[in-house]
């Protein structure tokens, strides 16, 4: 059988701003081949304790303590360790199989044939008991698909397609009723000793069934962020029995550990038992004597006897796949999964069309009289504003995708930018479509100016303030990721961007402090106003009002775009469509960087934090960073 990986933690702390402490000297272990359920009260620290564990600390809080795997102080390999969130993020438009596919294609190296990827998928689907579920669509919203027990056995299907040695589970059997959590724990205690490899299983869990917690090897019981107990769950109610706090017989042990430990409702134990103790005094009861009992020194023991022999350094795993095969696959499941979702692309196109048509109807048949300058004004600007405006409709669907990627990029399946790559490349044909169908029905029922190379810059226009609108959302989504807010913020945004592009206020006349310059400037509305009057009105000329003062009978749209509208003729419309390109890879390419910068700051801060409220003259352990090699031994203090 292959090694596995032991986890130590030793008089592991963590506080948040302000200096509240959350965790508490903590220590223990989990070995291979064993199950470990960390449980406890809500807001007892479970879930942060898993998170410090599995080094996803966040930047607010500070950890003290010696975090050690094989005895050494070492980062975790890619591939030797997975996180399955409490959250099911999957992309709800695909099946299990493409789901478990797309992901064994990204995590598997390249080396690997496809053939031997889509065994892999398919057996892991089977392990966890979803063979009759292959073809069946996850489902979310307005879709029904898998049920809760099945999404959450979906998600551990992704995470161990690498055949990790460490699993993490943050609440697996949560808004899941007893049989379902059954069926998933149980599948999750078979991983143990498939493949020949003793997993480490380490499981956050609130309030498990007698059937499921059986299952578990060792118990780790927190509450208010102390140990109440660690060791095995056959001796966890010896130990509450020896205190005082017997479980009654036909009553599930986990209900009764939880119920002793809860001071949330700070009332008195059912009648009879305890002596009516108040909550907040068993737990002191309960901690102290675990303190001095014999489990906790054998539990001190065996984190020091792990130390001292040190299973050696995690091996150094690069077998992934290489960065064009990333963003082939993120481009294909990402067309996948906009091809199907109806909210991503296809409603946005139907509320277009329907627009189109009546935005042709309102202005058809404009003809070439003076009037029509105006006209033709005022249909350009909507099309540029309005149109592209309701691009922000398809927020909602990138936001959940942005989950996805938030998932899967913290377990290391694949980078950054193949995500931005795929994401762009699969959104083309669907804007080009949502571009040239209402385009034309917009370009054509007025009777605008005549020529298909007009056409087809009014429709690149469309397709480029598209890019933008969406590229502008996804910066937002980066900063703002609720969903709700960021439609109101990117709606503010685009607001601001429209006022200032050069139509309601003439550019001559816009205040020049931030206004001007260098809002007038920066928002891409300038550039998409100035293309499409260039693209409407050079070439033609219009009856000229002021004929009858002496003036010429006749205005050419040159003179229309220089005294009407104010706009910069210098330069070409093609100078114009180049700008919005390169403002739309320019917005991409600060996306990319948000998502860079907030990925290496958070480590630096989570760090830097460490070290400044440190309350202990201990060593600060950073399991996310990537530090040497290097042995310790919990029972000197000390690195050797």
């Amino acid at each position: 059988m292959e090694d596995g990986v032991l986890l130590t933690w030793d008089d592991l702390s963590v506080t948040v701003a302000g200096g509240r402490p959350i965790l508490q000297g903590l220590t223990g272990y989990a070995r291979p081949g064993e199950l470990l359920a960390i449980m406890g009260p809500s807001g007892c620290g479970k879930s942060t304790l898993l998170d410090t564990l599995a080094g996803r600390q966040g930047p607010n809080t500070s950890q003290a303590g010696h975090i050690l795997i094989n005895g050494r102080k070492q980062a975790l390999a890619y591939g030797t360790s997975a996180y399955v969130t409490q959250d099911d993020a999957l992309i709800t438009t695909l099946t299990v199989r493409e789901a478990v596919y797309y992901s064994a294609q990204l995590q598997l190296p390249d080396t690997m044939a496809n053939s031997e990827k889509k065994e892999r998928a398919e057996t892991t689907i089977r392990e966890m008991g979803l063979q009759d579920a292959m073809d069946t669509r996850i489902g979310g919203w307005g879709a029904k698909g898998l049920s809760g027990g099945q999404k959450r056995r979906v998600s551990i299907c992704i995470e161990i397609l690498t055949r990790p040695k460490l699993l993490f589970l943050d609440e697996p059997t949560s808004g899941l009723d007893s049989a379902a959590s059954y069926y998933v724990m149980s599948r999750i205690a078979s991983l143990n000793q498939k493949d020949n490899i003793g997993r480490t299983i380490i499981a956050s869990i609130h309030q498990p069934s007698a059937e499921v917690f059986q299952l578990f090897t060792n118990l780790y019981l927190l509450s208010a962020g102390k140990t109440v107990y660690f060791g095995p769950v056959s001796a966890a109610n010896e130990f509450f029995a020896l205190n005082g706090f017997p479980c009654p017989s036909h009553q599930n042990p986990s209900d009764h550990f939880l119920k002793t430990i809860n001071k949330d409702f700070d009332k008195d134990i059912e009648q009879g038992f305890a002596n009516g103790i108040p909550t907040l005094e068993v737990i002191d009861i309960l901690v102290k004597s675990y303190k001095s009992s014999d489990i906790y020194q054998m539990a001190q023991k065996e984190v020091a006897q792990i130390c001292k022999q040190g299973s050696g350094a995690l091996e150094e795993n690069n077998r992934q796949s290489g960065f064009f095969t990333q963003c082939h696959v993120l481009t294909r499941r990402s067309f996948t999964n906009m091809s199907r979702d109806l909210g991503y692309y296809w409603l946005r196109l139907g509320i277009y069309i329907s627009l189109s048509i009546v935005l042709g109807s309102v202005f058809s048949h404009i003809g070439m009289d003076n009037g029509s300058i105006q006209a033709r004004g005022s249909l350009m600007m909507f099309v540029a504003s309005f149109l592209t405006f309701m691009a922000i409709g398809g927020f909602p669907s990138f936001v959940e995708e942005m989950k996805v990627f938030e998932r899967e990029r913290l377990n290391g399946h694949y980078g950054v930018t193949p995500f931005v790559i795929g994401n762009t490349l699969s959104a083309l044909p669907f804007l080009a479509l949502v571009a040239l169908i209402p385009g034309a029905i917009t370009y054509f029922l007025p009777g605008l100016h005549h020529g298909y190379q007009h056409f087809l810059f009014f429709v690149m226009i469309l397709f480029a303030c598209m890019m933008l609108v969406e590229s502008l959302m996804m910066i937002v989504a980066s900063v703002v990721p609720n969903f709700l807010m960021g439609i109101i913020v990117g709606a503010g945004i685009q607001g601001i961007m429209i006022l200032v592009g050069g139509f309601f206020r003439l550019p001559t006349d816009l205040p020049k402090p931030l206004l001007k310059y260098p809002f007038y400037h920066i928002v891409f509305h300038k550039y998409a106003y100035q293309g499409l009057f260039k693209n409407e009105f050079l070439g033609l000329t219009f009856p000229n009002a002021e004929a009858g003062n002496g003036g010429s009978p006749t205005i050419t749209g040159e003179e229309i775009l220089k005294q009407t509208w104010h706009f910069e003729t210098a330069y070409s419309k093609w100078v114009d469509l180049a700008i919005l390109f390169a403002m739309v890879v320019f917005y991409r390419v600060l996306f990319l960087i948000i998502i860079k910068t907030t990925e290496k700051v958070k480590p630096l801060m989570v760090k830097f934090m460490s070290a400044t409220r440190k309350e202990r003259t201990q060593v600060t352990v950073n399991p996310s960073a990537t530090p040497s090699a290097t042995p310790y031994c919990a029972d000197k203090r000390q690195w050797q």
